[in-house]
């Protein structure tokens, strides 16, 4: 039974982080890459003023159960929850956006009052971040562009 289940496991990681590069695909780069790529966003939130690791990184709690907004142009795009572990990850299809449209014109939005992980912290407001892209992961026959936020900021406007 733990065979199977590892089995299973290793599989399901396997879907996800199969990527192919598209300047690995020589002169079907162009075709292929978009069919077998995937953007992914992922990072870590956390229960601080500003959604960061704090200076103590083992101190620091996470913010589980936040809603984190991928926002480009104005509008929503996608969203993900933060797990328990204060975890999110959005996947995007590469055929609908572009890796630079998401560097340059999206951001991630945290409207999830902070308060509802501190009770010390605002109640009002929410977090935002730029994205960067940290490389793309190679296997089989996909292609996972990484991106993970800059950082997030406390904005008092967001809402």
């Amino acid at each position: 039974m733990a065979l199977k289940s590892l089995l299973v496991l290793g599989l399901l990681i396997g879907c996800i982080a199969l990527p192919l590069a598209q300047a690995q695909l020589g002169g079907l780069g162009g075709l292929l890459g978009p069919i077998f790529g995937l953007l992914r966003i992922q990072g870590i939130l956390f229960c601080t003023p500003n959604g960061n690791v704090g200076v103590s990184a083992t101190a620091t709690p996470v913010f589980p159960n936040a809603l984190v907004q991928l926002q480009c142009g104005g509008n929503v795009v996608s969203t993900a929850t933060t797990d328990s572990s204060g975890v999110f990850s959005i996947l995007m299809d590469p055929v609908n956006f572009l890796l630079s449209t998401l560097l340059s014109g999206c951001r991630l939005a945290v409207n999830t009052p902070l308060a509802s992980c501190n009770a010390s912290l605002p109640s009002v407001g929410g977090l935002a971040s730029n994205l960067q892209f940290v490389g793309n992961t190679v296997a089989g026959l996909l292609n996972v562009a990484n991106l993970v936020p800059t950082g997030f900021q406390f904005n008092a406007n967001l809402h």
